[in-house]
């Protein structure tokens, strides 16, 4: 594929732009980017990323995939792996700023997401939601949800106990949860069980 065009690429599934790209070529490799780059700038957003610093992360995860190209083996998507990197390398950033364990030690601000659980007239989306919750929270979910890492692997990466992490989890879950639903899916559920 020597004299392939960049719209050859596009058509492309992304295991095979990997070994495209394990072979040398890198306008396979800067398609994977292209498709791919955002969804990693996004996970490191609401891991709680300032937007300068999600694209110098991202930027720096996709360089270490790139380089680290031939361990790809298909096994979970490219997007998950990429950003599994991406997510490991912000908290090493946040662990030589000494970041991560101001953050990971934080505790839930319960007034704050109390407040604005009420308002569910407007439209919501996940990241206006992901602000609800503590730091501690957004980290958790994101790395649990967004970057497919265990709980364990989060625990481990985060250098807190397993049982902190799942908590984390749990109540960010609990506080999108109530964020997210319908404002009327509460009167549904009580009319299902008066019903």
């Amino acid at each position: 594929m020597s004299g392939a065009t960049i719209s050859s690429f596009a058509s492309l599934h992304d295991v095979e732009l990997c070994s495209y790209a394990a072979a040398g070529e890198r306008r396979a490799f800067g398609e994977l980017v292209r498709r791919h780059g955002s969804a990693v700038r996004g996970l490191l957003r609401r891991m709680g990323a300032q937007a300068a610093e999600a694209d110098d992360v991202a930027q720096d995860a996709l360089l270490a995939a790139f380089e680290r190209i031939t361990e790809f083996r298909g096994e979970g998507t490219f997007a998950g792996w990429v950003k599994r990197i991406a997510a490991r390398q912000y908290l090493r950033r946040l662990q030589r700023e000494k970041r991560l364990t101001a953050l990971a030690a934080e505790g839930t601000n319960d007034e704050e997401a109390d407040t604005a659980v009420g308002d569910a007239d407007h439209r919501i989306d996940l990241d206006e939601a992901l602000k609800l919750l503590s730091a501690a929270e957004r980290l958790c979910v994101s790395m649990c949800y967004g970057a497919g890492l265990s709980h364990g692997e989060a625990a481990e990466a985060l250098n807190l106990p397993l049982g902190t992490v799942k908590s984390h989890v749990k109540r960010g879950l609990e506080k999108l949860r109530a964020r997210l639903a319908p404002a009327d899916s509460a009167v549904l559920e009580g009319r299902r069980g008066n019903g």
